[in-house]
């Protein structure tokens, strides 16, 4: 699996491979966000940004396909 997502009662979880090269100022972007172990947990969708979203995804797919 290369993205993984849950719509948990508490918070929308997504299931990526962010890596140790974990991009802060990505994340600082985002908006309003929790990041756990390999999960990226939000209240809603309108509390990040979807365009650096889209960009974390994509670095995750990235990271995954290298390995």
């Amino acid at each position: 699996m290369e993205i993984g997502f849950s719509p948990r009662k508490q918070n929308l979880t997504l299931y990526l491979n962010i890596g140790e090269g974990c991009d802060e100022d990505l994340l600082s972007k985002l908006g309003k966000h929790k990041l756990g172990l390999g999960c990226l947990y939000f209240k809603r969708l309108s509390d990040v940004d979807e365009t650096v979203l889209e960009k974390l995804i994509e670095k995750s797919v990235e990271n995954i396909r290298a390995d």
